[in-house]
């Protein structure tokens, strides 16, 4: 198997994460001009509980692989149940679009989207 090129590695999940916090803060602009304060705070919900999934699965990828400290099992679904827990309750308590919310938490696969397409372009 080939070795996989840490310095490619760590540039493409920059660029995924710059995109999606381009994406969000875009979202939540037009969104909340568009269909009102509501609209918009739910998009920022969903944009900023997808940032913080990203995140936490990035750091799930690089611990797998020799010499990594293992944790529980038991640790990352927890922490699922949490993070949906309080979103749930954050989405109740403010009554923001629930939609919008939802569209939110589809920003990774938008910014791994035009990852896809910059690396064809370019070919970096």
């Amino acid at each position: 198997m080939p070795q996989i090129d840490q310095a490619f590695y760590e540039r493409v999940v920059r660029r995924i994460r710059g995109m999606i916090l381009v994406l969000g803060a875009t979202g939540v602009i037009v969104l909340a001009i568009w269909q009102g304060p509501r609209a918009g705070g739910g998009f920022l919900i969903g944009a900023a509980a997808s940032y913080l999934s990203f995140w936490r699965w990035q750091h799930v990828v690089e611990s797998i692989g020799p010499g990594k400290v293992r944790r529980s099992a038991w640790l990352l679904p927890l922490r699922m149940a949490v993070i949906i827990a309080v979103g749930y309750v954050i989405i109740r308590i403010t009554g923001v679009n629930q939609a919008a919310a939802v569209v939110g938490l589809l920003l990774p696969g938008a910014a791994v989207t035009c990852e896809i397409v910059y690396e064809l372009i370019h070919g970096t």
